[in-house]
């Protein structure tokens, strides 16, 4: 429970859900880097989970393709900082928020009318640009 990740909502993925491994950083760092492995990468199957319903899976799945594999497994990688601590916690803050947004349910735009003193003023503004645009014409009088 403590492990648990929070999403949302009394939502939260258990731990024994996720599944984590280590590897090297890639990019500059020196000696370091090719030392350590400190890049996180946490995988959760959203298909096989247990506390999504079904139209909510189905939810995450759509919204998220991009970061999910073929068998439905969704891949987070961190390796911003040089502790694998640090980056296991961001890569879990990282899932955290992508399946919140993935989640999240757009509300329905309800449609308005435009009222009629709106439509009145634009209206009555049209007409005052027509009538100010005839007095700049130029009157050609004949003899």
């Amino acid at each position: 429970m403590k492990d648990d990740v929070y999403i949302k909502n009394g939502i939260s993925i258990p731990a024994d859900e996720i599944e984590f491994k280590v590897s090297r950083s890639g990019g500059p760092g020196g000696q370091h880097v090719n030392r350590t492995e400190s890049k996180v990468s946490v995988y959760w199957n959203i298909k096989n989970t247990r506390i999504l319903t079904d139209e909510q899976k189905l939810r995450v799945l759509n919204n998220i393709h991009t970061h999910v594999t073929d068998d439905g497994v969704l891949v987070i990688h961190n390796s911003e900082s040089r502790s694998q601590q640090q980056n296991k916690q961001a890569a879990l803050a990282t899932l955290a928020t992508v399946i919140r947004k993935a989640l999240y349910i757009p509300k329905k735009r309800m449609q308005t009318k435009v009222s009629k003193a709106v439509k009145e003023a634009r209206l009555q503004e049209k007409s005052r640009r027509s009538s100010l645009k005839k007095l700049r014409t130029k009157k050609i009088v004949e003899d």
